[in-house]
């Protein structure tokens, strides 16, 4: 029975052996390649990497660049699209990938995620005009934020319509009629300050464009997880647009009455919980924001001298935070002098919800008798509108 067990165990190991053998020798013959030369980047160590859905970013062939900069890095074909990206430190240029092709890239390490060219592929070349057109819109929301002859609401309502024109120019030149596009997938995807600027979650316009590259996907490559991932999104957008979230206030009926404001209770940097309503007495400004937000210093500053300004007269900031990252606010928030609260929820808080914010920031003033008086859309000069409640 042991020499039967033995003699079992071996050639399932000599099978195991000769299929990785098979697999390995199946992926030398069927890999992409990504060619080309990084100027100015001798000594330094280019990456390939894929970025998968389910294990976050993944290393899979690497080079230690000489003078010349020439590079040649591979990986396995995948079956459906997938996307990778070349990065030296924090410079990255996004690629795509579908086949066997060889796409060539050029550039040079000075403005290598902005400043390179790439042949053989359509789509890679695509993706770059992507990358630059989202970086044209970040210079110009950056530009905006700091600029001081704005006012902040003057600010929010330029940097809004920015994003809105640029989502704009996407969906009509990048994304209609070339739905299963692999370019109009990374289009769903771009960020703007850790913030995804396609929200289905929010957004109906946006839920329309999503589900309709989803259903491209999803009839061009059924059943593959990217296709998979898109449907989930798209259902969980029409779910969250469909039916109006269900919110359960924690205060009873003579509370309600009692205060003009829907009333809320958050923990500050030292962990006090702090509640709006105990403000009673005061001119509150109520603002929802995040300090990830581009112009967030700049606009922190007009809101110092705000407050500076008004504070020995009554008047009190409660600051809500949305921002994903509790440490980073942590420490934007330490030495500021107002009521700054963390809210743990971030967007899908239902104060958010309450409040019907749209975008952030969003700030409300809520008078002495604790009511709400007015609202960011509706308010044209901030310090005549504190003014005239004082």
């Amino acid at each position: 029975m042991h020499d039967k067990n033995c003699t079992l165990r071996m050639k399932t190991n000599r099978i195991l052996l000769l299929l990785a053998i098979f697999l390995l020798a199946s992926c030398q013959h069927a890999r992409f390649h990504v060619t080309g030369h990084i100027t100015d980047a001798a000594d330094t160590t280019l990456y390939l990497e894929h970025i998968t859905l389910a294990d976050g970013i993944l290393a899979v062939d690497s080079v230690r660049l000489n003078e010349t900069g020439e590079f040649d890095l591979s990986d396995c074909k995948q079956e459906n699209p997938e996307f990778y990206r070349l990065r030296i430190g924090n410079q990255c240029i996004n690629l795509a990938f579908d086949s066997t092709e060889t796409v060539s890239v050029e550039a040079s390490l000075q403005n290598m995620s902005f400043g390179y060219k790439v042949e053989g592929s359509g789509t890679c070349d695509t993706i770059r005009l992507l990358c630059l057109k989202l970086a044209d819109l970040e210079r110009a929301v950056r530009s905006t934020a700091e600029n001081r002859d704005l006012t902040i609401e003057e600010r929010d309502t330029m940097i809004e319509q920015l994003i809105n024109a640029y989502k704009t120019e996407v969906k009509l030149n990048f994304i209609q009629n070339r739905y299963d596009a692999t370019s109009s997938y990374f289009a769903c995807f771009q960020m703007l300050n850790g913030l995804l600027l396609f929200d289905p979650m929010r957004d109906k316009s946006d839920l329309t464009w999503l589900r309709a590259v989803a259903n491209a996907w999803n009839e061009k490559y059924p059943g593959q997880p990217r296709s998979e991932n898109l449907k989930n999104i798209a259902a969980e957008g029409r779910r969250n647009q469909a039916k109006p979230k269900e919110i359960v206030l924690d205060f009873n009926d003579e509370k309600v009455s009692e205060l003009g404001i829907i009333d809320m209770t958050m923990p500050d940097i030292n962990g006090k919980e702090r509640t709006l309503s105990s403000l009673r007495g005061k001119v509150v400004l109520l603002d929802f924001t995040a300090f990830a937000l581009p112009g967030n210093q700049e606009r922190t500053m007009q809101l110092r001298e705000i407050y500076n300004k008004y504070h020995d007269r009554g008047f009190e900031i409660y600051q809500v935070s949305l921002d994903k990252d509790y440490h980073f606010w942590a420490q934007r928030s330490e030495l500021l002098p107002w009521v700054c609260v963390y809210c743990e929820e971030g967007l899908e808080s239902d104060m958010v919800t309450l409040y019907q914010v749209q975008h952030i920031p969003t700030y409300f003033l809520i008078d002495r008798n604790c009511d709400l008086q007015a609202r960011q859309e509706h308010i044209t000069n901030l310090a005549k509108s504190i003014e005239a409640l004082l």
